[in-house]
């Protein structure tokens, strides 16, 4: 790689982007960074989970500084059957990545408040200077899906101060015995202190609109209804991710252009959970695979890139069929039988498949037996003959 100024350049300081610069801090400290975030500081305004068994043995480092919270395990509750899982559940914050870019990098690696103007492989464009870089990787999230089709995850999240103790002792990753409303509905609970927990309002919808009043009222119900006093509401957040049933790779790719494009990263290269939206696994994944790399050249990293989303697309045919029948199967009142059941397979299914690493015979396991939907509903959503998909070409907004 030429001798520059900087040798890579990350336009945006979000969770995919951060954690590339973190990686490379640390095992390529030679390197001269410098990471471009078009907000006031890194990572927004997010909490980001995962279970623990998403990340692969030897690459816990990289988001240990970022862990706000961890847990023994994590509960579930539907209509018909509530469950406990032993898997080990983490969660981060974006403080918790601002922090931890500041601590890893001197202040001149680090830009905030700055809008990207123009960029290629090896040069940015900021204020009318530019700047010529050995790399670039495009980290800013997706603007849109284009040539993609599915549904929304949308939520709204609050964390909530208590006057007493609410008595979790682990998260509630999905409490479906709630009114089911505006397509698949579950809350969300994350208890961070014993009088401090995160709740939040998530569905699985055709429309991307939040009624935030509404999700605000629906909150507050469900604190009541556990029999929690809230003295404060200290944090909100919101967010709107695409849930992707099928599409064009090729179209998504060639969206921004085609021909000598910087690397892509995160959202921006469609690397995340088809179904769940989860993306903290991959931008795991592809910051330690940047982070080996023998070329680090705007060139050799874009390609790396374009092959790594790509060979993630070709895994996530079956997470995209599973999202079909989810939105074309399914009456919407009815989605939370899909998950419900999905919930009574052995554990280390359910780990792999949060993973993204679910197996064949995993795949069967989760396909057997009689349908939590109309059978025929559910061959036509398998075959792509269902009732049509959202396009989603616009994403109102990316979170993880």
């Amino acid at each position: 790689m030429q001798q520059r100024g900087i040798d890579i350049a990350i336009l945006g300081g979000g969770l995919a982007g951060g954690l590339i610069a973190l990686a490379l801090a640390r095992l390529r400290p030679d390197l001269r960074l410098l990471v471009i975030e078009q907000g006031a500081h890194f990572g927004g305004n997010h909490v980001w989970s995962f279970f623990a068994s998403d990340i692969a043995p030897g690459d816990e480092w990289l988001v240990e500084p970022l862990i706000e919270a961890r847990w023994d395990g994590y509960d579930v509750r539907f209509p018909g059957h509530s469950r406990h899982l032993s898997t080990p559940y983490r969660s981060v914050t974006s403080e918790r990545l601002d922090a931890a870019l500041r601590a890893a990098l001197p202040a001149e690696a680090l830009m905030t408040s700055a809008g990207v103007e123009r960029f290629s492989q090896d040069s940015v464009t900021l204020g009318g200077e530019t700047m010529a870089a050995g790399c670039v990787i495009d980290a800013r999230g997706a603007s849109g899906l284009t040539g993609m089709a599915g549904g929304w995850q949308k939520f709204l999240g609050q964390i909530l101060r208590l006057d007493r103790p609410h008595s979790l002792a682990r998260p509630v990753v999905m409490d479906a015995a709630v009114e089911q409303v505006d397509g698949y509905r579950f809350v969300y609970c994350l208890p961070f202190s014993e009088t401090e927990v995160f709740v939040e309002d998530t569905y699985y919808a055709e429309d991307p609109a939040l009624d935030l009043p509404a999700l605000r009222a629906r909150i507050a119900a469900y604190a009541a209804a556990q029999g929690w006093s809230v003295a404060e509401v200290l944090r909100e957040e919101t967010g709107v991710l695409p849930v992707v049933g099928s599409g064009s790779f090729a179209a998504f790719w060639a969206e921004c252009g085609s021909g000598g494009e910087p690397a892509r990263a995160g959202a921006r290269a469609a690397l995340f959970h088809p179904l769940t939206s989860y993306s903290l696994p991959d931008a795991v994944r592809f910051a330690m695979q940047i982070s080996r790399l023998p070329d680090l050249s705007g060139a050799a990293v874009a390609e790396a890139s374009y092959a790594r989303a790509r060979s993630h697309w070709r895994r996530g045919s079956f997470y995209r069929m599973l999202t079909r029948m989810l939105f074309g199967a399914a009456e919407p009142a009815r989605r939370y039988k899909m998950l419900e059941r999905f919930y009574r397979l052995p554990e280390p299914l359910i780990r792999r498949f949060y993973a993204g690493q679910s197996t064949r015979a995993d795949a069967l396991r989760i396909l057997a037996g009689k349908p939590p939907v109309p059978v025929g509903a559910a061959m036509a959503s398998i075959l792509r003959r269902g009732r049509p998909l959202a396009p989603l070409d616009a994403v109102p907004e990316r979170t993880s």
